[in-house]
C-alpha cells in the first residue's frame, strides 16, 4: 500500500484531533511516539513507559504538549510498518508491560459459536447442524437477555433440565464475566505484523475487538483495536485448553495506536463503535466482508473493568483488556458446511472510523520470528 491517501485512511476520520499515543521500534529498540497534526514525534526522553504515560493524571495535556523528535508523517510509518521486511521505525503493539487480559462470550453470537465448539469437539464439519439445533432449542435472541437477570436463571433452568447448558452459556448468561490472560506484556504483536496460528490448528478464526487501555487504579485511560486470535478446534475440544488456544507466538495483535479519552472521544464513543472485519485470502481470492455494533454487547465496558481489577485482583502496571469479539466468520471457504479458516496469507483488517485500522497477516506461530524482547530486554534498553 503505497498510495499516502490510501494510507491516511487507516488512520481515525478525525486523526488530526485525536490524541494518539504509541510505540515505535527505531532499529535498537522500542520509542514511545505521540501523534501530532500528522507527525510522529519520539517522547521517550520525557517518558519511556506506556504504562506510566497512562498512570499520569496530566495524560492529556502531556500528549497535547510534550515536545520531542521528529521521526517523520504518520503515513509512512504506517508504510514502513506493511513493508515485508519491516522498516525502522515501524509501528509495535501500543502497550508494553501492562498485563494483557481479555473477556470471553460478551456478544450472543460468540456465545453460540462458544457452544457450538463445544457440542461439535472442534470437529468444524458438525458446526453447521448444530448451529441451527440451538437456534430451534433455545427459541429467543439471547442478546435481549441481561447476564445474571432473573431472565437469564430461568432459561439456564429450563436449559439444564433439557441437557442443553454449557460452561459458555454460564459465562455468557450469567452473573460472572470470563475475564483470562490472553498474552504477556511485551508479547503482543502490533499493525503491520504477522500473526501466528499454531501448527495444530485447522479450525481457527480472528477475533476483531475493541481493547480497552486500562491505568494501575482501573480507569480506563484509552481505548485501541486488537485481533485475539481463536483456535476453535483446540479450546472446542476442551475448555481447559484455553491457554493453548490463545496464548502463542504472535497471537495476539493490538493497535495501531491507543487514542486517549478527551471531550471527542469518550467511554460512550466505545460503547456505540461499529467494528468492522475484512479477510482477504493471499491463495485463493477469498473475501469475507461484515461489521458488528458495539451496542449488542452483553455486559457495559466498565462492568468488564470493575470484574477484572478490584480489591479481589490488582494490576500495578495497568492493563489491556479486550471486550469480546463480536464477530464469529462462518461463511463457508474450503467447502459446503466446513465454515470459515484461515488460510497461510490471509490478510485481516480490523477497523473502526473513531480508532482507524489494525491490519495483520497470517502465518504459523512455528515459522514466525519467537518472542525474544521480555522485560529484561526492555529495561536493559531502559538504562542505555
Amino acid at each position: 500500500m503505497n498510495d499516502a491517501n490510501k494510507v491516511s485512511e487507516l488512520l481515525p476520520q478525525d486523526a488530526d484531533q485525536a490524541l494518539l499515543v504509541g510505540r515505535v521500534w527505531r532499529g535498537d529498540g522500542p520509542a514511545l511516539v505521540v501523534i501530532r497534526q500528522g507527525e510522529v514525534i519520539d517522547v521517550t526522553t520525557h517518558c519511556d513507559c506506556m504504562a506510566d504515560l497512562l498512570d499520569r493524571d496530566d495524560a492529556v495535556a502531556f500528549v497535547k504538549d510534550v515536545e520531542g523528535e521528529s521521526l517523520g508523517p504518520v503515513t509512512a510509518l504506517l508504510q514502513n510498518s506493511l513493508a515485508e521486511p519491516p522498516q525502522a521505525p515501524y509501528l509495535l503493539a501500543p502497550c508494553d508491560v501492562q498485563a494483557i487480559k481479555a473477556c470471553g462470550v460478551t456478544f450472543a453470537v460468540s456465545l453460540l459459536e462458544r457452544v457450538i465448539e463445544e457440542q461439535a469437539g472442534g470437529d468444524a464439519t458438525r458446526a453447521s447442524q448444530l448451529r441451527t439445533e440451538l437456534k430451534e432449542m433455545i427459541g429467543q435472541d439471547l442478546s435481549r437477555i441481561a447476564p445474571g437477570s432473573e431472565e437469564a436463571m430461568a432459561l439456564k433452568t429450563a436449559l439444564q433440565a433439557r441437557g442443553a447448558w454449557s460452561q459458555y452459556m454460564e459465562v455468557g448468561l450469567g452473573p460472572d464475566a470470563e475475564v483470562f490472560t490472553k498474552a504477556q506484556p511485551l508479547s503482543s504483536v502490533g499493525f503491520g505484523a504477522h500473526v501466528g496460528l499454531h501448527p495444530a490448528s485447522k479450525w481457527n478464526n480472528p477475533e476483531p475487538e475493541i481493547v480497552l487501555a486500562v491505568d494501575a487504579v482501573g480507569t480506563p485511560k484509552g481505548a485501541t483495536l486488537g485481533n485475539d486470535v481463536n483456535l476453535r478446534d483446540i479450546e472446542g475440544r476442551s475448555a481447559l485448553l484455553l491457554g493453548k488456544a490463545k496464548d502463542n507466538n504472535a497471537s495476539c495483535a493490538i493497535g495501531p495506536f491507543i487514542r486517549l479519552f478527551d471531550e471527542r472521544f469518550t467511554l460512550d464513543s466505545v460503547r456505540q463503535a461499529r467494528v468492522s472485519l475484512r479477510i482477504e485470502g493471499a491463495d485463493d481470492g477469498f473475501l469475507l466482508e461484515g461489521e458488528s455494533d458495539m451496542r449488542e454487547i452483553s455486559r457495559d465496558p466498565l462492568d468488564l473493568v470493575r470484574q477484572t481489577i478490584g480489591a479481589h485482583h490488582q494490576y500495578p502496571d495497568g492493563f489491556m483488556l479486550f471486550l469480546g469479539t463480536m464477530f464469529s466468520p462462518i461463511q463457508d471457504r474450503d467447502g459446503e458446511g466446513q465454515g470459515f479458516t484461515h488460510h497461510i496469507g490471509d490478510t485481516v483488517t480490523i477497523a473502526t472510523p473513531s480508532l482507524g485500522a489494525l491490519v495483520n497477516r497470517v502465518d504459523r506461530s512455528d515459522s514466525l520470528p519467537p518472542w525474544t524482547f521480555g522485560i529484561r530486554q526492555w529495561m536493559a534498553h531502559r538504562r542505555k
